[in-house]
């Protein structure tokens, strides 16, 4: 078994269903080197990336024209002669934070129609432990008509991507690679490093690595929790946050986690997925559950924040107008994607508040279709009375204290909402302005 393993995967044609922040990057990797089909339901997206563009600006021109065994399709009969299929997709939660599995479901049906003996489907999304084999393999077996482990084989490589980091590429950040047997796990394994200049780890089952993935994030998102609830007690203490933590972090062992807006496709994600496991086994997780409690609530948190000084200043709410700079989950990154921003101005217009949005790296068609909000290249007039900075991109870091000031309306007045702690109180306190930040 060994033997014909190592053959397939060695010169199997690969297929990477989903060409998203993961995939892409994956496709593009394993293009350089052999045949590749780059699969995505978005004919958008395929017909983008086919020009040469990449609008999550994850790969450049030149890295998609270097991936010359790479073509990318909507067409699932392009499949059929791959003998090597990678799931990329997106595993999002729904409406009551219960995990959805839809995409990935809809990902193991295409590969059950395509699947052949000896074939291999890893998957990397983020999912709970027991996902690829309780969920996407009886999905496999049914649509292909093949058993598991006799006929095809099964894999799990979570992927850690951080979308928009160009020091920490797929490349330079080890591997986890885990099979559905010794073999499996044995060629996975000589497979990315054919990619991964970090080199791997072999788990020893798939569930432990689908559980190494979602436990990685689920700590992030704790540890952030942890020094939000710190900020809502300062704030009530009159204690600066951010002193205590540059004070606190003096000490060699002090862990540097800052307070937030915990959004985007993992953080404020992945933790339900390890609590809905929980539960279905019986048992009632409370610390994660408490984590999520206090991340989900800093938007609302620093809003109302905000709202409450501008009324103390004697600013009238309703006929207030306030600009929220930055849209997207992250600094010098156009993924919106579970960005709390939203939640942060859904908010203020529940206050009758007027809303405008300044990004210069998120999609305005993606955020219009997120809120009716206006998004505009710059608040060029004195018009408002908050300013509120969400994420540290680059164009808003290198403002100046005056080009803020310029902005509103009154500046004796006005907040500045700065919740990524990106500058120096005392340069807007000169002004007259009152400065919110976690």
């Amino acid at each position: 078994m060994t033997a014909v393993l190592e053959i397939s995967l060695k010169h199997a044609k690969i297929a990477v269903i989903g060409l998203g922040y993961v995939g892409l990057p994956l496709a593009v990797e394993f293009g350089k080197k052999r045949s590749v089909v780059g699969y995505d339901v978005n004919l958008d997206r395929v017909a983008e990336l086919r020009s040469g563009l990449d609008r999550t600006l994850e790969c450049t021109r030149d890295e998609l024209t270097a991936a010359r065994h790479l073509s990318y399709s909507c067409d699932e009969s392009d499949l059929s002669d791959c003998g090597v299929f990678i799931v990329t997709v997106p595993t999002p939660i729904d409406s009551t934070n219960r995990p959805d599995l839809r995409p990935l479901e809809g990902a193991s049906e295409v590969i059950g129609r395509h699947l052949s003996v000896g074939d291999v489907a890893i998957y990397e999304s983020t999912v709970f432990p027991g996902a690829t084999e309780e969920v996407c393999v009886p999905i496999l077996e049914r649509v292909s008509g093949l058993k598991f482990n006799i006929d095809f084989f099964c894999g799990y490589s979570p992927e850690r991507i951080n979308p928009g980091d160009k020091v920490n590429t797929i490349t330079t950040i080890k591997k986890v690679v885990s099979g559905s047997n010794e073999a499996v796990t044995e060629a996975m394994d000589y497979l990315y490093r054919e990619i991964i200049s970090a080199g791997t780890w072999r788990a020893s089952s798939i569930r432990v690595a689908e559980a190494s993935k979602v436990i990685e994030n689920t700590q992030r998102d704790l540890n952030i929790a942890f020094v939000n609830e710190l900020s809502v007690l300062f704030n009530r203490l009159g204690i600066d946050t951010m002193e205590v933590l540059e004070a606190a972090g003096t000490k060699w062992n002090f862990l540097p986690f800052r307070p937030g807006m915990v959004g985007g496709h993992c953080i404020g994600v992945d933790p339900y997925y390890l609590t809905y496991k929980a539960e279905q086994v019986g048992f009632l997780p409370q610390i994660m559950h408490a984590g999520r409690r206090v991340n989900e609530g800093m938007a609302k948190y620093a809003a109302r924040s905000i709202i409450r000084m501008l009324a103390g200043s004697g600013v009238e709410i309703t006929d207030s107008r306030v600009a929220v700079c930055g849209v997207t989950f992250k600094e010098n990154c156009p993924d919106i994607r579970n960005s709390k921003t939203f939640e942060l101005i859904a908010e203020l217009q529940a206050w009758s508040i007027d809303v405008v949005i300044v990004d210069p790296w998120a999609n305005k068609r993606e955020v219009e279709c997120e809120t009716s909000v206006q998004i505009v290249d710059a608040v060029t007039d004195k018009s408002c009375d908050a300013v509120i900075f969400t994420v540290g991109h680059r164009e808003f870091s290198g403002l100046t204290a005056n080009d803020v000031v310029a902005m509103f309306k009154n500046p004796e007045k006005g907040v500045v909402g700065d919740l990524k702690s990106s500058f120096p109180k005392d340069e807007f306190q000169k002004f007259g302005l009152k400065v919110f930040r976690f």
